[in-house]
């Protein structure tokens, strides 16, 4: 009886899992079956000021190293909830509350690339009244087969280069 007992204790963590490990989602990725319909706009280019007491963040999607067609849908997350998203050389800023966040980037399910990372997590600590820009650069090769995902905060010159040669994107989740 005790060795059954203690087996079964033993055991009743492996039940109580939602996910297999190699699931495992970063801290600010939002739900996996969310997805965002997304225009983009070449002529629009507006960066806006943080709002008060608050600071902005620039996600930026390059796609420049991206060999198919079509260009991947990219997901934006923080601290757990997505945000919006970005599709081609696009951006789109947001603002936050000051202190420590987590950010997410992630391919919706359209793309379908069988080897390779489709998501990636950075963070950051937000002081009052800054811009952070954060660059997605989405990469996939016919001959490799192989997608990647970087995920890495930029140089406030390089970002506002290249939200100025990239398109305006405004998001909006789909309905079920």
């Amino acid at each position: 009886m005790k060795a059954a007992l203690i087996l079964l204790l033993l055991a009743s963590p492996a039940f109580a899992q939602d996910k297999p490990a190699d699931t495992a989602v970063a801290p600010g990725c939002g739900a996996e079956d969310s997805k965002y319909d997304v225009k983009t706009d070449k002529a629009q280019h507006p960066l806006t000021q943080p709002d008060a007491g608050k600071a902005l963040v620039v996600f930026i999607e390059d796609d420049l190293d991206f060999d198919s067609t079509p260009k991947p849908t990219t997901r934006a997350g923080l601290d757990g909830g997505w945000v919006g998203a970005t599709h081609g050389n696009s951006y789109f800023s947001f603002s936050v509350d000051p202190g420590e966040h987590h950010l997410c980037a992630s391919w919706q399910k359209a793309v379908i690339v069988r080897q390779g990372h489709k998501a990636a997590a950075a963070h950051f600590t937000a002081e009052p009244g800054k811009t952070y820009f954060f660059r997605v650069k989405n990469s996939w090769y016919h001959e490799h087969k192989n997608a990647r995902i970087d995920f890495t905060p930029l140089d406030s010159d390089e970002g506002l280069l290249l939200a100025s040669k990239f398109a305006l994107s405004t998001s909006h989740p789909k309905k079920s």
